[in-house]
C-alpha cells in the first residue's frame, strides 16, 4: 500500500477517534445495521471486517423511474457500462474494476447464472427493480461463502416482502422518452404465519439507435426492446421455526441490435430466463438451518443477416448449511455446495456436455471480544473437468465504543472455465485451469458527531493468476496475470431527519502482464472502467409527503478497444470524461397508498460515450403513479 494511501487511512481513523470521544455511540446508524450477505446469516456490520453497501427499501422507492443498471451505477466502486446506452443495450457490472464475469448475482442468497454464456454472468436486464426490497453490495474476494466467480464481490438482491394483512393489491405504470412505457401489478399478504408474493410486469420501449448514427441523413433506425416478467414467492411456516419458501421466476424479452461500432444492423435477439426452486429453513434458540435446491435454464438467440445464434443452457444447484453460536463470542458456519451445469449445443464437443462442481466450507467467527470480532474461512472445491482447490479468507476488524470500525481483510477466489470454454465450438481447451486470485483490503468506517455523519475509507489490492485469453491459434489458453488496485471513500452526511447527503469518490486501477515473444509484456487494460469515478447524492423529505433528490456522477477519461474493419486489426482509443445529473420527486397521497413520481436523467444533455462506437441516451424524462390497494 502506498504511504499516501495510508496516510490518508491514519488521519481518517485519527478524526474519527476524536469525533467519538465527544459524541453519543448510541446514534450509531451503518455500523448497527444488520446484513445478511457478509455471513450467511444476521450480523451487525460493526461486527464484520467485511465491506457491505445496502441499498435500502425507501432508496428503491425513490428510485422508480430507473431500473437495475441505473441504481447500482449510483453506488460506490461499481460502474454498470451500458446503463446509460440504449436501453435493451447489454449491461457489464465491473465492480472496483473488475471484469463482469467477476461478480456473483444472488437473489435471497442464493446465486443465479447464465450456463449458456462464455463468461457465465447473470443479465440484470432480466430482473426488474419493481420486484425488489433490497439490495446488498459484499465488495472483495467472497469464494469461500459463495463458490466460483465470487472474485471481485456479490451483489445480493433480495425480493419485496409480503404485506402484513391478508390481501393487497400493488402495481404502477409509466410512460417516459423514446416511446417508452411500463406496468406492473401484484397480490401479497399473510395469514397465520405463512405469506405470499405474486407479480408481472410489462416494459416497452422504442429505444434509440444502438450503434451512433454519424451519417448526414440519421437513418439508423431505432432499437426497440420489450420485456414480460412474472414471479410467485411463497413462506409456509408449517412448524414452529420451520419455514418452506418456494419460488417461481420467469422472464422474456426480445429487441434489436446493431452490428458493430458506428454501423447500423436489422439484428434481433431474444431470451427467456426460468428459475425455480424451493428455500428451507429452520431457526432455533442458537443458531439455524438453510437448504435450497434452484433451478437456472437460460435461452437466448441472436439473428442476424448471416444467421441464427442460440445459446442454451440449465444449472441446478443444492446446498445445506448452519451456524450456530457456542458462546456469546463464538459462532461457527458450515455447509456444502452442489451444483450440475449443461450447455445444450450439438456442435460442442462433447454434445451437449455438463460440468459438476462440489464444495464443503466451514468458517468460524469470534464475535465482539472486547471490541475484536474475527472470520476464518475455509472451502474446497471439486471440478469434474479440472480437478479441485482451495480457498480461505482470513477477516479480523476492531470496534472502538461501536462507533470507529478498522479492518483489514486477506483473502482467495476462483472462477472456473464456463462450459463454452471448455467445450464450446469456438476456440474451446479442456485443459483450461480455473482463474485464482488473491485479493487484500484495509479499511475504517466511523459513525462521528453522535450519527450526523457515517464515512468509510477502504484501500484494495487484486491480483488475479491464469486468467484466460485467445491463444495465437485462437484457442484459449491461461496466461495472463492482472493486478488492479484503488480504494473509495464514501461519507455520507444526516443533516437533519429530512435531509441526507450521500458523497463517494472511488479510484482503481489495474495492469495486465502477459507473454509477448517468450517475454513479460506489463500495460493498463481497464477497458471502458475509468480511474476516478464520482457521486453526489442528495434526498430532502421535503413533507411526510414529498421527496425530492438529485445526483451527479462524473467518470475519468476511459480507455475502449474497437476493431478496425479498414485495416482488420484492434484499435485502442481513448473515450472522454462525462457528468451525468439526474433529479428524482414524489408526492404521496391517500397515507402513502398513492405515489405520483417523476425521474428526470442527463439534465443538462451531456454528449458521452460509455461504449466506442455506440449511442447513449441524451435528456430524458420518465413520469408515473405507484398504488396499493
Amino acid at each position: 500500500m502506498k504511504k499516501t494511501h495510508l496516510g490518508f487511512l491514519a488521519m481518517f481513523l485519527l478524526s474519527g477517534q476524536a469525533a467519538w470521544a465527544q459524541s453519543d455511540s448510541t446514534h450509531a446508524t451503518s455500523l448497527n445495521e444488520i446484513v445478511i450477505t457478509a455471513t450467511r446469516f444476521p450480523k451487525k456490520m460493526s461486527e464484520t471486517g467485511k465491506v457491505v453497501s445496502v441499498i435500502g427499501r425507501q432508496e428503491i422507492e425513490n428510485s422508480s423511474g430507473k431500473d437495475m443498471a441505473q441504481l447500482l451505477s449510483e453506488q460506490a466502486g461499481i460502474l454498470v457500462n451500458g446503463a446509460y446506452s440504449n436501453p435493451g443495450k447489454d449491461k457489464s457490472i465491473y465492480l472496483r474494476g473488475a471484469g463482469t464475469d467477476y461478480t456473483v448475482i444472488m437473489v435471497n442468497g442464493i446465486p443465479i447464472s447464465d450456463p449458456s454464456g462464455t463468461g457465465g454472468a447473470f443479465d440484470i436486464r432480466m430482473f426488474p427493480l419493481e420486484q425488489v426490497e433490497r439490495i446488498e453490495i459484499l465488495k472483495g474476494a467472497q469464494s469461500t461463502l459463495y463458490g466460483s466467480d465470487a472474485v471481485a464481490g456479490v451483489i445480493n438482491i433480495i425480493t419485496k416482502k409480503a404485506a402484513d394483512k391478508m390481501v393487497q393489491g400493488y402495481g404502477g405504470v409509466s410512460a417516459g422518452s423514446y416511446k417508452t412505457y411500463k406496468a406492473d401489478a401484484g397480490l401479497s399478504g399473510t395469514a397465520e404465519g405463512s405469506s405470499y408474493n405474486i407479480g408481472f410486469t410489462h416494459y416497452k420501449t422504442g429505444g434509440i439507435s444502438e450503434a451512433t448514427d454519424t451519417t448526414a441523413t440519421g437513418m439508423f433506425d431505432k432499437d426497440g426492446f420489450t420485456q414480460n416478467a412474472f414471479h410467485a414467492q411463497f413462506d409456509a411456516g408449517v412448524a414452529k421455526g420451520l419455514h418452506i419458501k418456494p419460488y417461481f421466476r420467469y422472464t422474456h424479452f426480445k429487441g434489436d441490435y446493431d452490428g458493430g461500432a458506428y454501423r447500423d444492423a436489422n439484428s434481433k435477439y431474444e431470451a427467456q430466463l426460468l428459475t425455480t426452486g424451493a428455500q428451507a429453513q429452520y431457526s432455533f434458540a442458537n443458531g439455524g438451518v438453510t437448504a435450497f435446491y434452484n433451478y437456472d435454464e437460460v435461452n437466448r438467440n441472436f439473428k442476424d443477416n448471416y444467421g441464427e445464434y442460440p445459446y442454451k443452457g440449465s444449472k441446478n444447484s443444492v446446498e445445506l448449511y448452519a451456524h450456530y453460536s457456542f458462546h456469546s463470542h463464538l459462532q461457527l458456519l458450515g455447509g456444502i455446495h452442489y451444483n450440475k451445469q449443461k450447455m445444450n449445443d450439438e456442435s460442442a464437443n462433447p454434445k451437449n456436455p455438463t460440468a459438476e462442481l462440489t464444495s464443503p466450507y466451514l468458517s468460524v467467527f469470534v464475535r465482539d471480544l472486547g471490541g475484536f470480532n474475527l472470520e476464518l474461512g475455509s472451502r474446497y472445491n471439486k471440478h469434474s473437468a479440472y480437478g479441485d482447490n482451495f480457498t480461505y479468507s482470513i477477516n479480523p476488524s476492531y470496534t472502538f465504543n461501536k462507533a470507529v470500525k478498522i479492518f483489514i481483510n486477506y483473502a482467495t477466489a476462483f472462477k472456473t472455465p464456463s462450459l463454452q470454454s471448455l467445450y464450446g465450438p469456438f476456440g474451446s481447451n479442456v485443459s483450461l485451469q480455473p482463474e485464482t486470485s488473491a485479493t487484500t483490503e484495509a479499511g475504517v468506517q466511523s459513525s462521528l458527531l453522535s450519527g450526523v455523519i457515517d464515512a468509510r475509507v477502504v484501500y484494495f489490492r487484486r491480483t488475479i493468476e491464469n486468467v484466460m485469453v485467445y491463444g495465437p491459434s485462437f484457442q484459449l489458453i491461461n496466461l495472463n496475470k492482472q493486478k488492479d488496485h484503488g480504494f473509495e471513500v464514501e461519507p455520507t452526511f444526516y443533516i437533519n431527519k429530512k435531509l441526507k447527503l450521500k458523497l463517494f469518490y472511488a479510484f482503481v486501477d489495474g495492469e495486465v502482464t502477459t507473454q509477448q515473444n517468450g517475454k513479460d509484456s506489463t500495460y493498463s487494460n481497464l477497458i471502458r472502467r475509468p480511474k476516478h469515478s464520482v457521486g453526489i447524492n442528495a434526498g430532502w423529505q421535503v413533507t411526510p409527503a414529498f421527496f425530492v433528490s438529485t445526483q451527479i456522477n462524473t467518470y475519468g477519461k476511459r480507455n475502449d478497444l474497437y476493431y478496425d474493419m479498414s485495416t482488420f486489426s484492434q484499435q485502442s482509443t481513448e473515450l472522454g470524461a462525462y457528468t451525468l445529473w439526474n433529479a428524482h420527486a414524489s408526492y404521496a397521497m391517500a397515507r402513502q397508498r398513492i405515489k405520483w413520481y417523476v425521474d428526470v436523467r442527463n439534465i443538462g444533455n451531456a454528449k458521452y460515450t460509455e461504449v466506442y462506437g455506440y449511442s447513449t441516451q441524451g435528456f430524458n424524462i420518465t413520469g408515473g403513479v405507484r398504488i396499493k390497494i
